[in-house]
This record gives structure tokens, C-alpha cells and sequence, in this order.
């Protein structure tokens, strides 16, 4: 009695089988899923099976007695219809469950976008405020105009004092 224990830091043997194992591609038959649960959840398959439903049991009751191939109790009628939501259930979960990975991503790109916004308007945010506080320490025009006005009468003064107005053999 030998038990084996598999190492995990190594792959398992291959096993091969009598039949080869059936290779499909599983986004093709996600897409595939989808699409007929999408189909399943309309109106116009309501439509359709009742009128499949209809006929079937129209025609198993109403139509000569040789030509009827599900008499009464329609057991027939209810092994397809068992057998068509045997095979609709799993596929309307795969397609809720793909539709649940999409819904995640989307909810990581949409946090990770506004962490990213978030980000940014804080960093706007601080320039802003280091923008205001450069601005009060630059001289606006109205500052330049009016000291520039102080120093044009503080000339027009000095002409006035001394009107022969040779500044520069008097050093001033």
C-alpha cells in the first residue's frame, strides 16, 4: 500500500486516455452561451415555445388517432421541455457568471480611473493654491502702474526744483 505524494514544484504526468478529451474554445462558447440566454430571456421565445406547446398538444389531441405520436399525458412533451431547461440553466449561468467578470473589470477600471481623478485634482488642487500664494508676492499691472505714476511725479517734482533739468553734470 504506496501512497504518492506529488511534489508541487513539478508538473503532473500526462495521462492518456483511451478517447482523446474534446477540445473547445471556451470564449467562442461563452459567446455562444450568452447569446442564447440572451435569446431565452425575450418575449418572442415566450411566444415561440407557447406556440410549440400549442400545437404540440393541438396536434396530439385533435388529430386522427394514428397520426398522434404523445397521447394524454404528453410525456414526451415533458421530457423535451425538462430536457431543454436541463440545458438552460447552465448556460444562462455561464453567461451571468461571464457577465459578473465583465461587471468586475469594469468596477476596478472605474475605481482605478477615479483614484487616478482624484489624484490629479488634488494635484491641481496644490498648484492652484501654490499659483495663489506666488501670485500675491508678483507685482500686478495696477501695482506697476501706480508705482510708476509715483515715480513720474516724484521726476516731475525734481524738474520743478530744479528747472535748468541737467541731471547728470549734477550727479543726481
Amino acid at each position: 500500500m504506496t501512497t504518492r505524494h506529488h511534489r508541487l514544484d513539478q508538473p503532473l504526468e500526462q495521462r492518456r486516455t483511451l478517447l482523446p478529451r474534446p477540445h473547445y474554445d471556451p470564449e467562442s462558447f461563452g459567446r455562444l452561451s450568452e447569446r442564447i440566454a440572451r435569446f431565452l430571456g425575450t418575449a418572442r421565445f415566450l411566444v415561440y415555445m407557447t406556440g410549440f406547446v400549442v400545437w404540440w398538444i393541438g396536434w396530439n389531441t385533435l388529430a386522427p388517432e394514428a397520426l398522434r405520436f404523445d397521447p394524454y399525458p404528453f410525456i414526451f412533451l415533458t421530457l423535451m421541455l425538462s430536457l431543454q431547461a436541463s440545458y438552460a440553466a447552465p448556460l444562462i449561468l455561464l453567461a451571468q457568471n461571464r457577465q459578473d467578470d465583465r461587471d468586475r473589470v469594469q468596477y476596478e477600471q472605474d475605481r482605478a480611473r477615479g483614484e487616478r481623478a482624484l489624484a490629479d485634482t488634488d494635484y491641481l488642487t496644490r498648484e492652484i493654491a501654490a499659483l495663489r500664494l506666488a501670485i500675491g508676492e508678483v507685482a500686478t499691472r495696477d501695482f506697476l502702474r501706480s508705482e510708476l505714476q509715483q515715480m513720474l511725479k516724484e521726476l516731475d517734482g525734481h524738474r520743478t526744483a530744479h528747472p535748468d533739468g541737467d541731471y547728470a553734470s549734477r550727479g543726481a
